[in-house]
């Protein structure tokens, strides 16, 4: 089965390039054909030459990433994007949610929504949706949850997966914490599950992992491809039957998303390191996965730093340092996959308490390495690795909201102080949900 997806913005647009460049490199030499036409069926289709063409639609109300990441993926020789599957404008959102979602999103739907239907009809079956954006700017953010909104009503059985990339916390822009508020608040309402990468986060993995010294939003979005790759690639599921998943994005959403009022994605992948130290490097599944979760329980995503001091609550006590899930799955990809021992996942005391660990754990495996690893490790986890990021950013724009800070910006294209006040309070409901979890 074939995602479609859906590049919004500048973020969506070179991170999705970044993602596509990891599948279409990712192929394995010899003896793994079936891994490798999994992997192409689900997101390139070829043409009657053989070339390999990526499952995507491009959006932006600017054209210069759009050119540039058409070109680039051109100049590869080893994929392309369709010749007419993009749009894009003269003049971008300004930075304004607003500006994106009510007036450039409904001014060019029929467009959108023609491109997504011709590269809908392309696949023999559709497994779902996935559009990639950020939450900080205009065109991402705003287009990006008009374009959603859209899908749901197209498509309204199809799985919706949103790929959000959240931004610095030092602010990449003065209104990104409005921005990222009413994203949110629509996409809770309209998608089927939220992943989420921090800038921040991944700029300490480029930093301190893979010992870049000056780090660019190319190095930054190539560490958010190798993670979204390790997690969409062809994998072994409990119920595949011998052979590899079908419907990536429906049985992700089944493993993690259980519940409407928890949507939110984490991911960590272990190890991650620069190129040049894999020959020199050796791995066993014990270390990695005994690293990995004691990420997860002391909420670190990189393997450097690890609080060792956090241990799973004695009993029904829950501490605020731990960090409890609702459910989380484990993907291996690599050597000797099928003797890794998972059980330390399987802990009870990992979870919510109205879940069993059972039904909250979830693991697949795949013979194959990844990304040139010959063992990785990616946990993809609905906990609350994304509460303490979600309460910060909805205080700040409270704050900037209770002053009347570039209210103004927004009326004038169409949203009210009251649609603002419904995004508040339904975040506000997400982050108690959250909290609850311990």
């Amino acid at each position: 089965m074939s995602i479609v997806t859906v590049q919004l913005g500048q973020c969506g647009n070179q991170v999705g390039h970044e993602l596509f460049d990891v599948l279409c490199s990712d192929a394995p030499e010899g003896g793994r054909r079936e891994y490798s036409t999994a992997s192409c069926e689900r997101f390139f289709h070829q043409t009657t030459r053989g070339e390999l063409v990526a499952r995507a639609v491009l959006i932006d109300m600017e054209p210069k990433v759009i050119n540039q990441s058409i070109s680039r993926a051109a100049t590869s020789g080893r994929w392309r994007y369709g010749e007419t599957a993009h749009f894009s404008q003269k003049q971008g959102s300004g930075n304004n949610w607003a500006n994106g979602f009510c007036v450039h999103g409904p001014r060019h739907r029929d467009v959108v929504e023609e491109l997504m239907r011709r590269e809908v009809e392309r696949c023999d079956r559709l497994a779902g949706l996935m559009a990639m954006m950020s939450v900080a700017g205009g065109t991402g953010s705003g287009v990006g949850t008009y374009v959603t909104q859209c899908l749901r009503d197209i498509y309204p059985k199809s799985f919706i997966l949103n790929h959000l990339t959240w931004p610095y916390g030092t602010g990449e822009v003065i209104v990104q914490n409005y921005n990222s508020v009413l994203t949110l608040a629509h996409l809770y309402q309209l998608s089927d599950a939220i992943l989420v990468h921090e800038n921040d986060t991944v700029h300490r993995i480029c930093s301190q992992l893979l010992n870049i010294k000056h780090i660019s939003f190319g190095d930054v979005n190539g560490v958010i491809a190798h993670q979204l790759g390790s997690v969409l690639q062809p994998a072994l599921t409990a119920d595949s039957y011998g052979g590899y998943s079908r419907n990536p994005l429906g049985e992700l959403v089944s493993a993690l998303a259980c519940h409407p009022e928890y949507k939110l994605l984490s991911v960590c992948t272990v190890p991650q390191m620069p190129s040049a130290s894999m020959a020199y490097s050796t791995f066993n599944w014990p270390s990695l996965l005994k690293h990995l979760r004691q990420m997860l329980i002391s909420n670190t995503k990189m393997d450097e730093g690890i609080d060792w001091q956090v241990r799973p609550p004695a009993g029904s006590e829950r501490t605020r340092s731990f960090n409890t899930s609702l459910a989380n799955l484990l993907i291996l990809r690599g050597k000797d996959v099928y003797s890794a021992e998972t059980g330390g996942f399987e802990d009870p005391a990992l979870y919510t308490s109205w879940l069993s660990s059972e039904e909250a754990f979830n693991v697949w495996k795949s013979p194959v390495p990844f990304n040139k690893y010959e063992k990785c490790a990616t946990l993809v986890s609905n906990s609350q690795a994304l509460l303490r990021p979600l309460d910060n950013m909805v205080g700040k724009a409270w704050n900037m909201f209770a002053s009347r800070a570039y209210i103004h910006q927004y009326v004038k294209f169409g949203i009210s102080e009251e649609d603002f006040l419904d995004s508040f309070t339904s975040l506000e409901q997400v982050i108690s949900s959250y909290n609850q979890l311990s």
